[in-house]
């Protein structure tokens, strides 16, 4: 593959690690490539994977934990962006000082 590619795709996949879990550390980059690509193999080829997942058991419980831990790095992050913050509570005493 073309090497400005590589490069392109990898800053893509950094970001999505970044926007999925709150984390674009190059362990989690790869383990976002292992993630989207067993997802996507157990979305396409459901009886692929399920056949991996028979001959490897202990493989098997590696893919889980990993997605537990997407899933959970996920979640962490949505409360956390979801929480009001100090400058969502200003915002809110502006408005009803400016409707008087």
């Amino acid at each position: 593959m073309n090497s400005r590619f590589s490069v392109e795709f990898d800053a893509l996949v950094e970001k999505f690690s970044e926007l999925l879990t709150g984390e674009s550390t190059p362990d989690m980059v790869d383990k976002m490539k292992v993630w989207a690509i067993y997802s996507h193999i157990h979305k396409t080829m459901p009886a692929l994977a399920s056949h991996w997942s028979q001959s490897h058991p202990e493989s098997r419980a590696e893919i889980r934990k990993l997605f537990e831990e997407v899933r959970d790095l996920n979640q962490k992050l949505k409360a956390k962006q979801q929480s009001p913050g100090p400058q969502s509570e200003d915002k809110g005493e502006a408005s009803e000082t400016d409707g008087s």
